[in-house]
C-alpha cells in the first residue's frame, strides 16, 4: 500500500509541473500584474459615468481574479496531497490512500478541462454565442433533425450553466422546425461551440416513414461570435428592408403572438436576421440590429481569412455537402466528427447534450 502512496505521490509532483505549465498558459503572472491596475480604474470617480465601459472593466477584473485565485488553490490543493503522500510513506500509514487516488483522479480531469480552456485564445472566444439552425432538403424528416439539434444544443448549455435565450423561430410544416435562431450567454460560449458550426448529417429509420426505410437528412448550423464593439461595422438604413409579421411557433409560451415579429434583410449581403421574443417591435429590431451587425462583423472577419488563405495558397471546403459530423441511429450507433476523427457510440448521450468530448478534439485540432 505504500507503493501505491509512493506512486500516487510521482504523479502529484508530475501534475505540479503541469500546473505551473497551465499557469504560463493562461498568463497568471500578466493577469496578476493587471488586477492592480484594473483596480485603481474602479476608484476613478467618473469610473460610472460611461456604464458600458464600467461593466467591462469589471467583468475583466473577476475574469483576471477568478483564473489567478483558481490556478493558486489548484496548485495548494497538489502540494497539500503530496504531503499527505510524504506523511503516510514516513509514517508507513495508508490511511489517506483511497482520499488521494480520488482526489487525483478528480485533479487530472480539472488539468484536462483548463487545457482545453487555454486553447480559446480567439479574439472572440470569450464571447456570446448567436446560433441559426436550418433544415436541409428533406421535409418533415429534416425538419425534425433541425429539432432535434436545437434541443441537443439546449441540453449542452443547461449542463454547462449557460444563459439560453430563443431569438427566433419557424415551425415545421408537419414536426420539427423551418428555422430556429438563439443565443447561448457566458464566458466562451463562442468558443466552445464555434466547433459546431457547419453541416449535420443523420442517418435513421424516419419514424415519418410508413415502409420503415431508412433516410439520411442534414441540418446547417451556423455559429457567429455576439459582437458589439466593432466600430467598422457601418450599417445604412438604405441597405436594409425591415418588415413586421406576427410570431409564430416555439410550443407557444416563448413567442409572443402579435404583430411584433421583425424581419431584417441586409440588401448588399443577403443576409437576413429576424427576432420575434421581445415585446415590442423596437425590442425586436434592437435585437434583430445587435445580430446582424454581428453577422457582418464575422463575415468580414471570415473575408480576411480567405483573403490571407489565398495568399498562403491554403484551400476551405465549406459547402453544403461537406457534412462536419455524422449521426448514425441505424443499422449501428455512432456519432463521428468528420474533421477530427473523434466519434462516440453512445448517440443517446450525445442527442442529450453530451458534446464536450467533440469540442475539445476540435480545439485542440485547430491550436
Amino acid at each position: 500500500m505504500v507503493i501505491q502512496l509512493d506512486e500516487a505521490r510521482l504523479k502529484l509532483n508530475s501534475m505540479l509541473a503541469d500546473v505551473d505549465e497551465l499557469a504560463s498558459a493562461l498568463k497568471i503572472e500578466k493577469l496578476k500584474e493587471s488586477i492592480p491596475v484594473l483596480e485603481e480604474k474602479t476608484t476613478d470617480p467618473n469610473f460610472w459615468s460611461d456604464p458600458e465601459k464600467s461593466t467591462s472593466v469589471l467583468q475583466e477584473l473577476k475574469r483576471a481574479k477568478d483564473k489567478v485565485e483558481f490556478i493558486e488553490k489548484l496548485k495548494s490543493r497538489v502540494e497539500d496531497d503530496i504531503a499527505l503522500c510524504e506523511m503516510g510513506i514516513e509514517a508507513d500509514d495508508d490511511g489517506d490512500l483511497e482520499e488521494i487516488q480520488s482526489d487525483v483522479k478528480d485533479i487530472e480531469k480539472t488539468i484536462e478541462n483548463m487545457r482545453i480552456e487555454a486553447l480559446l485564445s480567439g479574439p472572440y472566444d470569450k464571447n456570446n454565442v448567436i446560433i441559426s439552425i436550418h433544415p436541409g432538403a428533406g421535409g418533415t424528416e429534416a425538419q425534425d433533425w433541425a429539432e432535434m439539434l436545437y434541443r441537443m444544443y439546449m441540453r449542452w448549455a443547461e449542463r454547462h450553466g449557460y444563459k439560453t435565450t430563443l431569438v427566433d423561430w419557424l415551425d415545421g410544416d408537419e414536426a420539427g422546425i423551418k428555422s430556429a435562431t438563439f443565443t447561448v450567454e457566458g464566458i466562451n460560449a463562442y468558443g466552445y461551440l464555434k466547433s459546431e458550426n457547419g453541416v449535420h448529417r443523420l442517418v435513421r429509420i424516419s419514424p415519418f416513414d410508413a415502409s420503415g426505410r431508412r433516410h439520411t437528412s442534414f441540418a446547417s448550423v451556423e455559429v457567429t461570435p455576439e459582437i458589439d464593439d466593432d466600430k467598422s461595422i457601418e450599417i445604412k438604413e438604405e441597405d436594409i428592408e425591415v418588415t413586421a409579421h406576427r410570431s409564430s411557433g416555439a410550443g407557444g409560451q416563448h413567442i409572443n403572438k402579435t404583430d411584433s415579429a421583425i424581419r431584417i434583410v441586409h440588401k448588399p449581403t443577403g443576409i437576413v436576421v429576424g427576432c420575434q421574443t421581445e415585446r415590442s417591435q423596437l425590442q425586436n429590431k434592437e435585437t434583430a440590429m445587435k445580430m446582424l451587425r454581428s453577422k457582418l462583423a464575422e463575415k468580414k472577419r471570415e473575408e480576411d481569412m480567405a483573403k490571407l488563405e489565398g495568399i498562403r495558397g491554403e484551400k476551405t471546403n465549406i459547402e453544403w455537402g461537406s457534412q462536419i459530423r455524422s449521426y448514425v441511429f441505424m443499422p449501428y450507433t455512432l456519432a463521428k466528427d468528420a474533421r477530427t476523427g473523434y466519434e462516440d457510440g453512445d448517440i443517446s448521450a450525445v442527442m442529450d447534450g453530451d458534446i464536450d468530448g467533440f469540442i475539445n478534439a476540435y480545439l485542440k485540432y485547430i491550436s
